[in-house]
């Protein structure tokens, strides 16, 4: 198990993520706080892993030229929280406090637009290949420290991108262990983390 993570909850940082701030975020709805954390999948382009292209897409400076995908997802608008890549590292583009652009059209429990009140966590990987163990573990433990800076999170509200946008997402997909994934949050969130 990787070792414990921290989150600030007065900047919403988490302290041990590499930062690579994204425009692409706006404020929560007055009164509204995160209570959901939603799992997605990313691959730029498609299929490949490592490179710049992930932290280029939300930032908004994807070079549209460099694949042909880019030149169909580059003028997107996008962002999430948090990506962890198959090495296990995390990189932050958005504070928790803010709205990060990345559920789209969806709902949960009969709430709309889940971007107003949940966290979003991306895991470099497709629907059909496994992720990294390395990737399971660096999850359990950024869910177990945003659990305990903030009240209303709760390791039983952790979701995929198909949970709340059924019709449009299939990711994190079925290669995607949840029962794994549900363990090691269990054992990192021994103490503080609330079940």
């Amino acid at each position: 198990m990787l070792s414990a993570m921290q989150v600030d909850p007065s900047s919403g940082l988490l302290l041990d993520a590499a930062q690579v701030p994204s425009p692409n975020h706006d404020a929560r709805p007055a009164g509204v706080d995160a209570d959901l954390i939603v799992v997605h999948g990313i691959s730029m382009p498609p299929g490949e892993f490592g490179g710049p292209w992930i932290d280029r897409l939300f930032t908004n400076s994807l070079p549209l030229d460099a694949h042909p995908y880019f030149a169909e997802v580059g003028s997107r608008r996008v962002s999430s929280h948090l990506m962890i890549r198959r090495d296990g590292a995390v990189t932050q583009y958005v504070r928790f406090g803010d709205r990060a652009w990345h559920a789209g059209v969806s709902s949960y429990e009969g709430r709309e637009a889940c971007n107003d009140f949940s966290i979003g966590i991306e895991l470099e990987g497709t629907d059909t290949l496994a992720y990294a163990d390395a990737q399971y573990q660096a999850l359990a433990v950024t869910v177990a420290a945003l659990c305990a800076a903030y009240p209303c999170l709760s390791p039983d509200r952790l979701v995929g991108h198909s949970d709340i946008a059924p019709t449009r997402k299939t990711d994190p997909g079925p290669a995607f262990d949840w029962r794994h994934v549900r363990r090691l949050i269990a054992a990192a969130c021994k103490g503080p983390c609330r079940t």
